[in-house]
């Protein structure tokens, strides 16, 4: 039988539910409105609904590598508390994500929510999901995930103050020993605690550093009006130079430098050379939970006496 936009609508009304979900949920049921409602709950997408225009913005990230180090994912996934990041629950939900996206062959993540959940069968990622929500009560989201593959090397991986954030660092080598498998694990903490946006400075935009070298002139004339040319553009390289040595992982100092002076770079030369390797940091990924979500401040005095129409 047709299912009618009237009967989406009202079946939306009742449940909070997506239009989509509606007209899935009625299609199954043959525009039966109380089977439909039966069904959106056992999908938990009514539940789910209601609850997503709260923001998730705590969670975990998790990493995955394969045996043999040539494949590896980290995923993010998000609830609304802390408290409920910390729940062997959700901690075993975010596990099953990431074995998922371990396999997937989605490019992004609508393609991901669409495909078959491993875990059970009939249900989508998304419907899981939305399961999940029912069961634990808070909004929660699958915001991203990355795959990364090396042939000629492994991938190591990082994970921080209990999933906060999540790294993995592909590194191409020739020798893949405890040493080195030891020094792209430091790469990778060196990642997580200082949070470079490049792996090397030739990654970083040309038409970016034009744009600093126009804004930095002005500052260092405005800072020293009768200074010439040269003194001019050895001011602005060496803040140039400073800035990338922050932002690009292969130009910021070692953490672990003994001297405080050693680069990343030089690190990975070092370890190179006392193993007869050849050794390429590639790239890495480096999640943190929350990051670029605006988080709601809760004022609970005021929800309270809202709720009691104070």
């Amino acid at each position: 039988m047709a299912i009618t936009a009237k009967q989406v609508k009202e079946l939306r009304e009742m449940t909070g539910a997506g239009m989509m979900d509606c007209k899935k949920a009625l299609t199954a049921t043959e525009g039966d409105m109380d089977k439909a409602v039966e069904f959106l709950r056992e999908k938990g997408l009514a539940t789910a609904q209601k609850k997503a225009s709260r923001v998730a913005a705590e969670g975990l990230c998790k990493t995955v590598v394969s045996e043999d180090g040539k494949n590896a994912v980290v995923v993010e996934v998000n609830a609304e508390t802390d408290f409920v990041a910390k729940n062997e629950k959700f901690q075993t939900y975010v596990a099953q994500v990431a074995e998922q996206a371990m396999e997937t062959s989605a490019a992004d993540i609508d393609a991901f929510l669409a495909e078959p959940w491993k875990f059970e069968e009939g249900k989508t990622v998304k419907e899981a999901l939305a399961a999940q929500v029912a069961v634990i009560g808070e909004n929660m989201n699958i915001r991203r995930f990355s795959q990364v593959k090396e042939d000629n090397g492994f991938i190591a991986s990082y994970t921080h103050m209990g999933g906060k954030i999540g790294v993995l660092v592909d590194v191409e080598s020739d020798v893949v020993n405890d040493a080195v498998k030891e020094m792209a694990k430091n790469v990778a903490m060196q990642c997580a605690a200082l949070k470079p946006q490049y792996t090397s400075r030739e990654e970083v935009d040309q038409a970016y550093i034009e744009h600093e070298k126009e804004i930095l002139m002005v500052q260092a004339k405005n800072e020293k009006p009768d200074a010439n040319e040269k003194i001019l553009n050895g001011m602005v390289m060496g803040r140039i130079n400073k800035e990338l040595k922050e932002i690009c992982l292969l130009d910021q100092v070692y953490v672990k430098a003994e001297d405080g002076k050693q680069t990343v770079g030089k690190y990975v030369e070092q370890v190179a050379k006392e193993n007869s390797a050849n050794i390429k940091v590639k790239s890495f990924v480096r999640y943190e939970t929350g990051e670029g979500i605006e988080k709601r401040e809760e004022n609970f005095a005021e929800e309270v006496a809202k709720q009691m129409g104070m």
